[in-house]
C-alpha cells in the first residue's frame, strides 16, 4: 500500500469516527466526551497516548499529536516568532499587568503556528497548544544556571508573575483554552543541575511551605493550571514524578488539581537507573502512573502493557490519567469543528508583528534595572561626541535570548542599538577580550589578553566607554543545553582582565551587565553608572541604548539579591534557606532585592495602614516629585514582631507599577490577606500571628542599603 492510499485510508477512518462518535457530541461536557473516548480505546491504544509523542488512533478519529512545547519569553524552537526578554528580566519589571499582556501575545502566536502548522498535516514537536512553561521554581542560589528561567527568589513574587501568565495564556474563552501551561518544576528543585538525576532534597517542612510550594499552590488555586511538571529529583526519598506526598497528599487532595502531570524529560528512567526506587522500567513507569502522573516525556511508559501484565498496575488507573489528557485536548478544540473555534482562524499576520515587537521592546526597557548612577547617566549626545563600546556582549546576538526562544525576525544588539538611538555620536567598538576567554589560536602564540590593547586605545579616544559585560544562555543554562551552573558570581578571568585595565586609564566608563543572575562586580568605584540588562530579549540592545542616552527612565527592580561576596551565599546542594535571598541574609547584600534607581523621585504620600480580621489594608498616594516622566514599582513588605517561630526578615505583600508624569500622583490602595500575615512554624502548619506587624511601603526593602543606595528612606508603622 502506498502513502497515497494510507493517507485515504486514515482519512476515511477518520471521517466515518466524525460521523457516529459520542466523544463529538458537543452537548455534553468535554470530561464526558473524553471519558467516552477512553472507554472506546483498546488498553495499547490509551498507553499510545501517555507519551509525548501520542500515536493516533484513526479509527476513532484521534490524530497524532507531540505535547512538548515551550513558551517561556516567546513561542519557541518553532521558527519565527516575537522573542521577549528572558524570564529573570521580565520578573524585574515587578508589572502582572504587562507580564500577562506578553502571556497572551505569546498564546495567540502560538494559535497561528499551531494551526498553521496543522494546515500542512505537520503534528510534530514544537507545533502543539501543550507548553511546558512557566518555570516557578524559587531562584536560591544564584549558581543555578537555569535561574534565569524563574521569576526570581521571593515566594510571592514568583507566585504573583506565574499567576499571570498562567491565565493570560490559558485564555479567558468560556469554552475554549487558548494554550495549555504547566507549572514546574513541582517541587524543590533549583539545582545543582549534575546532581538533579539522583538528588533527594530534604528540605524542612517550614521551608518547604513558605519557600518552596506557595507558587505552585497560587499556580493551581488561583490560576487554574492545567498542567504541572515533575521535577527530576526526590523530595523526601520519593521521586517527584511518584511522590504519594506531593502528586496525591497536596497537588490534588489539598489544592483540588484536576489537571493533567507531566514527567520531566527521562525523569521516569531515573526512578529506576539513578534514584534506585524501582528495579525495572515497568516498576518505575507503573509507580509514576499509579501515583499521578499521566505523561511521560521519555519512552518509559511504553512498558505499561508489561507492567498491567505484571499485576503492577490496573487498567482502570490507566484509563483515569488518559482521560485527563483527552479532556486537555477536548478543551483545546482538537476534537470539534475549526469554525466553531474563535482562535483557531486568526489571520497568520498576527505572527511576528510590529504591535508584538512593540511589547517586546516595553518589556526590554521595564527589564533594565539602574543599580548604579553617580550623575553620567543620562548620556546627551550634544555633549557626548565619541563613545567607545567595548567588551564580548557589546555587538553579541547571543546576549539577547537567553534559553528555551524562538527565532526573532529582528534583533537589535547594544551596539546596533546605540547606532539607532544616537546617530549623530562617533561610536568604536572593541571586543576587548573573548567571553570566557580563551582561543583556537592560543596554540601559535595568540594570548588571553590580545584584544585589550585595541579596548584600551578605543577608551583613550571616547569621551566615555559603555562596557559591556555579562554571559549568555549557552554559558548559564539547563544541563545538556548549556554549561550549566556557575562556580561562583564572579565574571570570567577575561572579562575582570579588561576591566582591570580599563580601570587603570581613569577614563569615564558606564558597565552594562548582560547575565541571568547575580554578579559580582569587579572595581565598581570605577564605574559612573551600572546597568544590570540581563538577557533582554530581541529590542534588548535598543532599550539599553534608549535608557543610557534618556529616552526613558530606568524603573526594573531586582527580582534577585546580588550578594556583596561569594562567603554570603551557603552550599549549593543545602535546601535549607537559612542565609538565603533577602529574607534570610545575614550580612548586607551589594545590591538588595527590590532595589533599582530612576531619572526621577517619587513621594510616598498620605499613607494610611488599617487592620481588621480579614488583613490589613494600605492606601498610598504616589507623586512623581521629580522632572521627568518615569514608572515606579511600590512595594510592600511585613515583618512578624514577637513571633513563637522563625520569620523572614521582610516578606513582600504587594508591589504595583505606576507611570507618572512630573507632578502627578495616584492613589493605590494594598491588600494583605490573612494568609499572607499567617506563620509557618516548624512543622509547616500555617498559623495565625497573635501578635503585631511592621509594615513597610516605598520604591524598596526598608533595609539599610537599599535607603543608603537611594538616599531615601522607607515608611514604616507598626500596626
Amino acid at each position: 500500500m502506498n502513502s497515497e492510499t494510507i493517507e485515504s485510508s486514515t482519512a476515511n477512518e477518520t471521517n466515518a469516527a466524525n460521523e457516529s462518535a459520542p466523544w463529538l457530541d458537543t452537548t455534553k461536557s468535554f470530561e464526558e466526551r473524553a471519558a467516552l473516548l477512553t472507554a472506546a480505546m483498546t488498553l495499547e491504544e490509551k498507553i499510545s497516548q501517555m507519551t509525548y509523542y501520542s500515536s493516533a488512533v484513526p479509527r476513532l478519529g484521534v490524530y497524532e499529536y507531540n505535547w512538548w512545547n515551550e513558551c517561556l519569553h516567546g513561542v519557541a524552537r518553532a521558527g519565527i516568532a516575537t522573542m521577549f526578554p528572558q524570564t529573570i528580566g521580565m520578573a524585574a519589571s515587578f508589572d502582572t499587568e504587562l507580564l500577562a499582556k506578553i502571556a497572551h501575545t505569546i498564546g495567540l502566536e502560538a494559535r497561528v503556528k499551531h494551526h498553521a502548522a496543522e494546515s500542512f498535516e505537520d503534528r510534530g514537536i514544537y507545533k502543539g497548544l501543550t507548553f511546558w512553561t512557566p518555570n516557578i521554581n524559587i531562584f536560591r542560589d544564584p549558581r543555578w544556571g537555569r535561574g534565569h528561567e524563574t521569576y526570581g527568589e521571593d515566594p510571592f513574587l514568583t507566585s504573583r508573575m506565574g499567576v499571570a501568565f498562567i491565565k493570560a495564556l490559558q485564555g479567558d474563552d468560556p469554552r475554549y483554552t487558548m494554550c495549555d501551561a504547566t507549572a514546574k518544576h513541582y517541587a524543590v528543585h533549583s539545582g545543582p543541575e549534575n546532581d538533579r538525576h539522583h538528588f533527594d532534597a530534604q528540605p524542612s517542612k517550614k521551608d518547604l511551605y513558605e519557600t518552596y510550594l506557595p507558587a505552585f499552590k497560587a499556580a493551581v488555586k488561583e490560576g487554574g493550571v492545567h498542567a504541572v511538571m515533575g521535577a527530576y529529583n526526590r523530595v523526601y526519598g520519593e521521586a517527584a514524578n511518584a511522590s504519594t506526598f506531593l502528586l496525591g497528599k497536596t497537588l490534588r487532595e489539598e489544592w483540588g488539581f484536576e489537571g493533567y502531570v507531566v514527567s520531566d524529560c527521562g525523569a521516569i528512567e531515573d526512578i529506576w537507573e539513578h534514584h534506585k526506587i524501582a528495579g525495572t522500567p515497568e516498576e518505575a513507569a507503573a509507580l509514576a502512573v499509579n501515583n499521578g502522573c499521566d505523561l511521560c516525556c521519555g519512552k518509559i511508559f511504553e512498558h505499561l502493557h508489561t507492567a498491567v501484565e505484571k499485576g503492577l498496575i490496573t487498567e482502570e488507573t490507566i484509563s483515569q490519567s488518559v482521560t485527563r489528557l483527552m479532556t486537555s485536548r477536548m478543551r483545546l478544540g482538537m476534537f470539534d469543528p475549526i469554525e466553531d473555534q474563535p482562535l483557531a482562524n486568526l489571520p497568520y499576520s498576527l505572527l511576528d508583528s510590529k504591535p508584538h515587537h512593540s511589547l517586546s521592546r516595553q518589556m526590554a526597557r521595564d527589564s533594565l534595572v539602574l543599580l548604579k548612577n553617580d550623575g553620567i547617566l543620562p548620556m546627551d549626545p550634544a555633549s557626548v561626541k565619541t563613545v567607545a563600546v567595548i567588551g564580548p556582549n557589546a555587538d553579541s546576538r547571543a546576549a539577547l535570548i537567553g534559553n528555551y526562544t524562538g527565532t526573532p525576525s529582528i534583533t537589535y544588539t547594544v551596539m546596533e542599538g546605540l547606532r539607532e538611538v544616537a546617530p549623530g555620536v562617533r561610536f568604536i567598538l572593541a571586543e576587548g577580550c573573548a567571553l570566557t576567554g580563551g582561543s583556537a589560536e592560543e596554540p601559535w602564540g595568540e594570548s588571553a589578553s590580545f584584544r585589550i590593547a585595541e579596548a584600551m586605545k578605543a577608551a583613550a579616544e571616547a569621551d566615555v566607554s559603555i562596557v559591556v559585560t555579562g554571559l549568555t544562555g549557552e554559558k548559564e543554562g539547563e544541563e545538556g543545553y548549556g554549561s550549566g551552573d556557575r562556580t561562583s558570581m564572579h565574571l570570567p578571568e577575561s572579562q575582570r582582565d579588561l576591566i582591570e585595565a580599563l580601570a587603570s586609564m581613569g577614563k569615564p566608563m558606564v558597565l552594562v551587565n548582560m547575565t541571568g543572575s547575580a554578579t559580582l562586580f569587579p572595581r565598581e568605584g570605577a564605574f559612573g553608572a551600572i546597568m544590570q540588562a540581563w538577557y533582554p530579549g530581541q529590542f534588548g540592545g535598543l532599550a539599553v541604548a534608549e535608557a543610557l542616552f534618556g529616552k526613558f527612565s530606568p524603573n526594573g527592580r531586582l527580582p534577585v539579591t546580588f550578594y556583596a561576596s561569594m562567603e554570603q551565599v551557603p552550599d549549593f546542594a543545602d535546601y535549607s534557606m537559612k542565609g538565603r535571598t533577602y529574607r534570610y541574609l545575614e550580612g548586607e547584600p551589594a545590591y538588595p532585592f527590590g532595589y533599582g534607581l530612576s531619572y526621577t523621585w517619587f513621594r510616598y504620600e498620605d499613607i494610611k495602614i488599617a487592620r481588621s480580621t480579614k488583613g490589613l489594608t494600605i492606601g498610598v498616594t504616589i507623586r512623581n516629585v521629580g522632572d521627568t516622566a518615569g514608572k515606579e514599582a511600590a512595594q510592600v513588605y511585613i515583618k512578624w514582631i514577637d513571633a513563637d517561630t522563625a520569620t523572614p526578615a521582610w516578606q513582600l505583600a504587594g508591589f504595583r507599577k505606576v507611570t507618572l508624569s512630573p507632578g502627578k500622583s495616584r492613589r493605590l490602595t494594598f491588600t494583605v490577606t490573612l494568609d499572607q500575615l499567617a506563620v509557618i512554624d516548624d512543622d509547616g502548619n500555617h498559623r495565625p500571628h497573635i501578635g503585631r506587624y511592621e509594615v513597610a511601603i516605598g520604591g524598596g526593602q526598608p533595609d539599610a542599603r537599599t535607603e543608603a543606595l537611594t538616599g531615601q528612606s522607607v515608611y514604616r508603622q507598626v500596626v
